[in-house]
């Protein structure tokens, strides 16, 4: 070994013999560029197996065959959209210019009732997985007063609106407080998880750039976390690497994540709980590892965030895994689910002022004056602060918890039938309000189809194939848990007896989804569904 080491300044030497100055600048300077290209080919974002395979498929595109195949597949999914579309509106008339004189308010609100009732599912009797998450006559007179009296209101501009800004501070408190921060803990309400998620982000990255030096910025985060990291990712050019979850829990493999961390790791992610099947990531494992390697720990608890923070006064205690934890220094929380604000409101809180300032946008040399913003949004909707506001303290901290305490009691007593059900199983242990559920006899998807049948609307799960129902208040009315157990169980007996009849309708289009290696035709897939929301008629009508 020792003799080709010696040998290797001799070779050096024989190549640049004879060689004058400038060929052997211009030969080291070739050799180096060549090496940092080959360097950056190699170790991108992707791996050169990714690449290539996104490569071969983009170029199969241009063959033919293949792309009347897909042209073809991609209209007929189209069309099936915008059908399902029409026949969820029903005999709806679409107005798509301005009428030419202002509607009377009568009109107006007859319209806009018959518009909200349009669709198959009935969500405020509890056939919805999550997204209604209470029903209250009174709050929701109270929140139509709220929201008139501010309507017109904006903290943008705090001296005209001292009071909107007073509300959103005093949101903001009362949150720290449940999350057991302390003095310096604080944030800022946003419109929703997304938002909430997306400045996070963005204040991290660019903490990490002035503090750490970092310019490729990269995110630890189990493959679990919500969606909402991958479009921040997307936005603001930051490199996602996905954690497995371990396989019995369903939680975040803590030695992965430990290994996938880097000297561009700018923040790593734990779930509280996830969405897909309502587990808790170890939370202080996480902090542990912010700590160890002084990365930054986010908790999204925009799900089930206000229910584990009154857990324990429920009798339901949970591992800790809010700002007790010295390790996480974020979380992400929504008012408009288990908060029951209406829609349009979520917190954002930090352990100090110092992150929140990287969440900020400050502009002090445009024309218009020194400008700064502390969310995404530069106007914002007052009426929402004021609503959010008004259902804190409509409800109060008593009725969170006897809310909270009857949601986890059915969230469960429906885990524990399910569990004694043939045919079925449940992905790891709910945390809170979500219950997962597969199968290794037959298609899961057949079940949700069934299940859809008799008005029951369930989340579809993939990666394994699963679907899950959130508990939300509404479930807790009396008869609807065990009206779903009852249809669970009589559809389950119908399908064991013939297991292996295909998926059909949208699921079965869902489910083949999961089986197609060019993802980019998926996500053509679903810009088609998405295309499929903006449908009007072609033959417009107006009043």
């Amino acid at each position: 070994m020792h003799c080709y080491v010696s040998t290797i300044p001799g070779s050096i030497n024989n190549l640049f013999q004879n060689k004058e100055p400038w060929q052997i600048a211009a030969m080291t300077s070739t050799a180096t560029l060549a090496t940092v290209w080959l360097w950056n080919f190699i170790y991108q974002d992707e791996s050169l197996l990714e690449r290539g395979k996104k490569q071969l498929f983009r170029l199969a595109r241009y063959i033919p065959s293949v792309r009347d195949r897909i042209s073809k597949e991609l209209g007929d999914i189209n069309e099936n959209f915008e059908k399902d579309v029409i026949r969820r509106l029903k005999d709806a008339k679409f107005i798509v210019q301005l009428p030419k004189s202002g509607l009377k308010n009568e009109n107006i609100k007859n319209l806009i009732n018959e518009f909200i009732h349009l669709g198959d599912y009935d969500w405020k009797g509890g056939r919805v997985s999550g997204a209604v998450y209470r029903t209250n006559s009174e709050l929701a007179e109270l929140m139509g007063e709220v929201y008139a009296l501010a309507s017109y209101t904006n903290p943008l501009h705090p001296d005209v609106f001292p009071g909107i800004c007073k509300m959103e501070a005093e949101v903001v408190r009362i949150a720290c407080h449940l999350f057991n921060g302390d003095k310096a803990s604080c944030g800022t309400m946003t419109t929703g998880g997304t938002e909430s998620i997306l400045l996070a982000c963005k204040a991290y990255r660019d903490y990490a750039r002035e503090v750490r030096g970092i310019r490729k910025p990269e995110i630890v985060l189990p493959v679990t976390a919500h969606a909402a990291f991958d479009k921040a990712a997307q936005y603001l050019n930051i490199k996602i690497r996905s954690v497995p979850v371990n396989q019995h829990s369903f939680t975040v493999c803590i030695k992965t994540m430990k290994k996938s961390i880097t000297n561009n790791t700018i923040m790593l992610v734990g779930s509280a709980p996830n969405f897909p099947y309502g587990t808790l990531d170890n939370i202080e494992a996480i902090s542990k590892l912010g700590v160890k390697y002084g990365i930054p720990v986010h908790v999204d608890a925009c799900l089930g965030g206000f229910l584990a923070c009154f857990m324990s006064d429920a009798g339901f205690p949970l591992p800790p895994f809010d700002f007790r934890l010295p390790g996480v220094t974020s979380i992400s929380a929504d008012t408009h689910k288990y908060g029951y604000a209406p829609k349009g409101s979520s917190l954002i809180l930090y352990r100090n002022k110092e992150y929140r300032h990287y969440q900020y946008c400050v502009t002090t040399n445009w024309p218009g004056g020194i400008y700064g913003s502390p969310t995404i949004s530069g106007s914002r909707a007052g009426g929402i602060i004021a609503t959010c506001w008004s259902t804190l303290m409509f409800y109060g901290h008593d009725e969170y918890v006897k809310s909270t305490k009857k949601i986890i009691e059915t969230t469960r007593y429906i885990e524990r039938k399910l569990r004694e059900m043939n045919g079925i199983f449940v992905f790891g242990t709910p945390a809170t309000s979500v219950i997962a559920i597969g199968s290794n006899n037959f298609h899961i998807y057949r079940l949700s189809e069934a299940l859809s049948g008799k008005g029951w609307n369930l989340n579809t799960l993939q990666f394994p194939s699963g679907i899950h129902i959130c508990i939300t208040h509404v479930h807790t009315e009396p008869g609807v848990a065990d009206e779903f157990l009852e249809d669970v169980k009589t559809e389950l007996e119908i399908i064991m007896q013939s297991r292996s009849t295909p998926v059909e309708g949208k699921l079965a289009m869902y489910g083949m989804s999961q089986s197609i290696p060019d993802r980019s035709v998926v996500g053509d897939f679903t810009r088609c569904f998405l295309d499929s929301m903006y449908y009007t008629e072609e033959n417009e009508t107006h009043e």
